[in-house]
């Protein structure tokens, strides 16, 4: 891989990559180098076949601050298709982890602000340490939400808790991140990356093609209808059937031994 900067990847077991944002003096904002970089980084880790699972955190106190202010108001005479132009580029790199066909993993360890909770949003599930604070304060900053705030966040907390968030800019914070959907587990911080890390380990190790297939399933909210559902599991699930991996599941669990997924 190419020299990351502000940005390391790592690979701390079997199937699993990590992803360290890492500009702690500005809290893990999104520079134009780390964006690069993550662009760099996510397109390697697509074409992996090793990689069965990714999780993203930051190194030092906070998760992402977002995007750096000053870069946002770099360019007062710019036009706005000049900076349209410009943002959608910005979000198109950081919300790029949803095309990741592997499950991912948001391991927040601290603050989490604006375009960083949009990309924990993208992330399949979110971990949180108990004083990780989470929050998208754009009106605070005079700014419209972007990196489809308004699209992620009603779609983790439905529309009048993201109405409450995006309004009011408020932060979140442990149990009522976890109450409102924002994240999926809340952690103490002493040994939080080993425990996401161990979770993530659980994921590489199940059967890698159901896995896939299960996340496509539940993408976007699962599917529209209980017919649309059946008519997907009944394609999706012989699929499975059909596989080496089945095999040695259901062996594997007849002789009570973990199983050994090759993902053919």
């Amino acid at each position: 891989m190419a020299d990351l900067t502000h940005l390391r990847l790592e690979r701390p077991s079997d199937g699993v990559a990590l992803l360290v944002l890492d500009n702690p003096d500005l809290r893990n904002a999104m520079s134009p180098e780390m964006t690069s970089s993550w662009v760099t980084a996510i397109d390697e880790l697509a074409t992996d076949p090793s990689v069965r699972v990714v999780v993203v955190t930051g190194e030092g106190t906070a998760f992402c601050s977002g995007g750096i202010t000053s870069w946002l108001a770099a360019e007062p005479d710019a036009s706005v298709d000049e900076l349209r132009t410009r943002m959608i580029a910005f979000y198109r790199a950081w919300l790029s982890i949803r095309r990741l066909e592997v499950p991912t993993i948001a391991a927040i360890n601290g603050a989490t602000i604006g375009a960083g909770l949009c990309m924990a949003l993208a992330c399949d599930i979110r971990y949180a340490t108990d004083s990780a604070k989470l929050g998208m304060p754009f009106l605070k900053l005079g700014l419209h939400p972007g990196m489809a705030g308004t699209f992620l966040l009603p779609n983790a907390v439905g529309a009048a808790a993201a109405r409450d968030l995006l309004l009011t800019g408020r932060l979140v914070q442990g149990e009522e991140a976890l109450r409102l959907g924002l994240v999926s587990r809340v952690l103490p911080r002493e040994g939080f990356l080993e425990a996401a890390l161990e979770a993530a380990a659980d994921v590489a190790a199940n059967a890698p093609i159901a896995t896939r297939l299960t996340k496509l399933a539940l993408a976007e909210g699962g599917h529209r209808d209980l017919d649309s559902a059946l008519q997907w599991e009944a394609l999706a699930q012989p699929v499975t059937m059909a596989t080496e991996d089945l095999q040695e599941g259901i062996a594997a669990s007849q002789e009570k031994r973990p199983a050994r997924f090759a993902g053919r």
